[in-house]
Parts: structure tokens; sequence; C-alpha cells
């Protein structure tokens, strides 16, 4: 963050179930898309309270279960070293820990469960690295509070290893360092609370790959990047109430996203097939959703307000022209050859209140497959298998000149309500964007995306659309470059043609 809007990118740092069906708390991937139903009007959506009073877990061990005790340091992994795949383990109220090694941690096998009684906690007393770690798949954790854990930068608490098929579900996974949980395939979380941890609530990223299927449903994510990492190693790109990296399919739905420090929900390099849809994401410090070189999306039905007032005013403060936005689609688009079950990024019936700025479609000219200022480092686009063909002579030519470029593209924007009171947001200037644009094209010498190319493509070339949206206060628009900046008839007017169908009401006096 903080480059300047000529070579902006937002950069990445590259590391490190059934329960849910059957509860009916899980999409299944053919789920039809709803019809259309005119701007969103509805009053913001209750949020997902569950850190103040999770769920109760089970007052007595279930039968087969092996209990353990909170007097008994060390006791939840012997227990679990002991006994055969499959186990249940009740945890009795009270504080549990581990021993003192910083590297002591619970190695769950195959299908283990996990069940905290009422105040049962696993406490790592800033000790402890990691409280579950290893291999194992389909390990469920119910009930529990995990806290006071030290993971390293970029590592995790909660399924330290990434693997797959967990169910985290009416946890409280809070005040850690690093990652409060990480992800694995067809993980699912549900109804969990994820807060005040050092860099994630949860960091999606698998590095042997892939990451597919995942729910984040009914969730409260509040609090996290606690370490201010940005500022620690400036531009990182390196939190987020989650971080969601290479991931092929996430449903992300009915939680609450806010008051993290940074970012709501980011989805940064090479993710495709995400749902984002029914959350409240509010007062985070930065953008409530970065969706980032990734492909193929539905953000439907969210109510996002009062965030990015900090990041946004920063920007305003040291008067940099880019139109940080809440919503920002940065080289991202719908792309058919990539299998998802939506073949575009729709933003549609949400509700966006009192942000500073709002949706910005972004193309950073000089970033592609193999050029030095692919801050994605080492990474390719999901068109080119091998990043060394992005280069000269091929890359000036068909099919490389297209597909080396994460684009914006196919993004529909429509059905929305922008609502929008300076008063509230206390700012003059600068908070009041809808932009889509590129910058021109400089780096490196070889690169055939140089001049305005890029802006021109992103503008008028690529399908990218507003239409039949609802706008309450003095917006503006940014078509091109950040010079050009747009009240609504020359957004609606040639060459732009934006926001056929929308509506434009400026308050009073404005």
């Amino acid at each position: 963050m903080g480059i300047k809007w000529r070579n902006r990118a937002s950069p990445v740092v590259v590391p490190v179930l059934a329960l849910l069906v059957v509860t009916g708390c899980v999409s299944t991937p053919d789920t039809p898309a709803e019809p259309d139903a005119g701007p969103s009007t509805s009053a913001a959506r209750p949020p997902a309270r569950v850190c103040a009073k999770p769920a109760a877990g089970p007052g007595k061990a279930p039968s087969g279960a092996v209990t353990v005790d909170p007097g008994k340091v060390g006791d939840l992994a012997a227990k679990t070293k002991k006994s055969p795949a499959g186990t249940t383990f009740w945890l009795r109220p009270g504080k549990h820990r581990l021993d003192p090694d910083r590297h002591a941690q619970v190695v769950p096998k195959k299908g283990n469960t996990y069940l905290g009684a009422p105040g049962a906690v696993l406490d790592g007393r800033k000790k402890n690295q990691y409280a579950f770690g290893g291999g194992a798949r389909d390990v469920t954790i119910r009930h529990l509070t995990v806290q006071r854990f030290v993971a390293p930068h970029d590592e995790g608490v909660v399924n330290h290893d990434s693997a797959d098929g967990w169910v985290i579900e009416h946890a409280r996974i809070q005040r850690n360092s690093g990652a409060g949980l990480m992800a694995g395939a067809r993980q699912r979380v549900r109804a969990s609370c994820l807060r005040d941890n050092g860099q994630y609530g949860m960091n999606a990223y698998k590095g042997d790959g892939p990451l597919t299927d995942l729910v984040v449903t009914g969730n409260e994510i509040t609090g996290n990047n606690t370490g201010d990492w940005e500022r620690k190693r400036k531009g990182c790109g390196c939190t987020g109430g989650i971080k969601f990296w290479a991931v092929d399919g996430a449903d992300v739905r009915g939680n609450w996203v806010h008051d993290n420090r940074g970012t709501g929900l980011w989805a940064d390099t090479n993710n495709n097939d995400f749902r984002i849809e029914d959350n409240v994401l509010e007062a985070n410090d930065g953008a409530a959703l970065i969706y980032e070189t990734s492909y193929n999306a539905v953000i439907r039905k969210n109510t996002i307000r009062r965030n990015n007032w900090v990041e946004g005013r920063r920007y305003a403060d040291r008067d940099d022209p880019f139109p940080l936005a809440t919503v920002y689609l940065s080289e991202s688009g719908g792309e058919p050859r990539v299998k998802a079950r939506t073949d575009k990024i729709e933003v549609s019936r949400n509700l966006l209140e009192n942000n500073w700025n709002g949706i910005t479609l972004w193309e950073n000219a000089d970033r592609f497959c193999n050029s030095p200022a692919n801050t994605s480092s080492g990474d390719c686009t999901l068109l080119v298998d091998k990043t060394d063909r992005c280069s000269r002579p091929g890359i000036a030519e068909r099919p490389l000149y297209a597909d080396c470029r994460w684009k914006t593209q196919r993004v529909s924007i429509h059905d929305n309500r922008f609502v929008l009171d300076k008063s509230v947001l206390k700012c003059d200037v600068k908070c009041d964007r809808m932009a889509v644009l590129a910058n021109y094209g400089t780096y490196p010498k070889w690169s055939p995306y140089k001049g305005e190319r890029v802006a021109e493509a992103i503008t008028r070339k690529q399908h990218n659309r507003w239409r039949d949206n609802a706008y309450v206060g003095p917006w503006k628009f940014v078509a091109h470059d950040p010079s050009r900046v747009l009240d609504f008839g020359q957004w609606q007017g040639a060459p732009y043609e934006q926001d056929a169908g929308s509506t434009f009401e400026p308050r009073d006096g404005e």
C-alpha cells in the first residue's frame, strides 16, 4: 500500500463437514443465482454477534469421549497421542495448558473431535507457538476457546499445517500472534469468533495446494492485525480479517467482519469462484473487501458501512489522487476459461453506506506475469503454464498479449444502493469516488502495455459496466485515470456511458 498511482499494486507475501451440510448452512456449488430485485433498500442486516456470547458446549462428556483435565499440564496432547484416530475428547471447564516448550502442540489423528465444556480454554500462556498442528484430515474443534499462542509471522495457531477437511464451529480463537486459524481444503468455519489476533483472523493459504471448497459462515471476525504489520513491513500485503491466497471455490456468507486494522476480507492472487454474500462489513480501517489478481466472483446482498476511514483519510491527507476504495477490484475479472459457478464478477444488491469512497476497478499497466512490477512474485495468471513464456517477443502477440495479464474485465455492478453523507465522515474531498481506471504504462522497457493501452481497455473495451444503481449523496466518478473526475451526467454520457437506468439524488445543499 502507499505506492504512487502510476505503479499502484497491492503487495503480496508468498509464504509459508458434513455437519454444515446436514444443518443446511452450506450451499451447493450449483446453487442458482437469485433474480435481480432492484437496488437494495433494505435496512442493515443483523450482524453475527458470536464473540460476546458463543453457544455453550456440552456440560458433560458425550458417551465414549475421553475426558481431559485442566489441572494436568499437557494432558490434552498426551491423551491425543495415546488414543486412536476418530476419538472424541471432552475438555472440562477451566484453563488447559500444554507443556512449556514453545513447540509443544496437540497433533490430532484423522477424524478426532475436540469438544469444550462451558468455560473450557486452551491457553498458550504466550509460551507455546501452536495449538493444533499436523496433517491429519477431518478434525473437528467445537465450543473451545484457544488463546494467547505466539505463532511466528505468516504462521497460524489452529490447523497450523493447513490440513484438509477440518470443521471449526462455535469456537473462540483470540489474542494470538500470527494467524489465529489456517485453512485447508474442504474446511468449514462456522459460528466462531476470530478476534484480536496479531496478523490474521484466518489465513487461507496452502503451500502444497490446491485449497478448494472453503466455507466461512456465520462468524464474527474483528480486531485482527493487532501487530499492525503493514506499518512494520511497509506495503507487505500480509494482513486482513481473513486473507485468501489461491483458493478455488469459497462461500463466505453471513459473517460480521468489523473493526479490523486494515482490510476486512482480502482475496489475493489466483483466487477463483467466490460467493461473498449476506455479510456485514463495517468499520474496518481499510477496505471492506479487496479482490486482487483473481477470477470469477459473486459479491451480493452485503451491508458495507463506515469502512476505509483510516486508510482513506491517510491517502487524502498526503494528497495522493488514487481513489482508494471500500470495495477494490484490482486486476480481477470474469474469465470463462477458468471453471467456476460464474464467468464474471457480479456486484449486486449491496448496501454501501458512509464508506470512504465506493467501488474502484483498477489495473496496473506495469503489473503482469513475469514483470518486475508484479508484486505477486513468481506467480503467473491461470491462463499461462510457465512464467517465462511471458517475455519478448511472444508476449507482444496473441494469445500471450491477453493471457499474461490479470485483467479487470466482465465486471457487472448493478442494483446496489450507495449512500454518502460527508458530514458523517467529516471529509471535504476524495471520499466520494466511484472509479474505473489504470495508470500510464512505463515499465519494464520490454513491456507491450506502455502508454494508455490498459487505461483504454479497462475503461471502454473490457465489458466493465455499472447499471441500475441508486446513488444518494454527492458522488463523483473517475474514469480512465485519476485526473478525469466526472459528475453523474458526464459518467452516463459518451464516451463512458455508465450507470444506465441508475438514479442520482444529491442531498439537500449539495
